[in-house]
């Protein structure tokens, strides 16, 4: 069976997401870099430490980003587990977004994070369709 373009659209906003999480990585990296070395002191040092964690952590997740878009584009149903996984954890994040975003009366915010939440709905879905599950040789959840 032929891959979905939806699929392939969503391995692409994948790979666009890990683009831009390793760009963010390497900010935190040479930021943390240029903070550390601006003194020796204990609040610069743990500085430095916290950005390289960061960054880490947002390389791994740039990684699995990468792994899943390449899932996406195999029809590994797996993929398809974690990227409904993903999505579930980013309409959590809209919705704190959101709320954060009405509490603080910031009009911007709540839109985006309504836009957020209304692509990540999208994808999940889409994901849940008879000819999308059928494409990664599944039947059930």
């Amino acid at each position: 069976m032929n891959r979905p373009t939806g699929v392939t659209i969503i391995a692409v906003l994948s790979f666009l997401g890990a683009f831009f999480l390793a760009i963010i990585a390497v900010g935190f990296l040479v930021g943390g870099a240029v903070i550390a070395s601006l003194g020796v002191s204990l609040p610069a040092s743990l500085v430095g430490i916290g950005a390289a964690v960061a960054a880490c952590f947002f390389f791994a997740v740039a990684v699995l980003d990468v792994v899943n878009g390449i899932g996406l584009l195999k029809l590994q149903n797996w993929a398809r587990i974690l990227t409904i996984v993903l999505i579930g954890l980013g309409l959590l994040s809209a919705a704190l977004g959101l709320l954060s975003g009405l509490f603080h009366f910031r009009m911007l915010i709540v839109l985006r994070e309504l836009c957020v939440a209304a692509i990540d709905l999208w994808i999940l879905l889409y994901l849940f369709k008879p000819h999308v599950k059928q494409a990664f040789g599944t039947t059930g959840f």
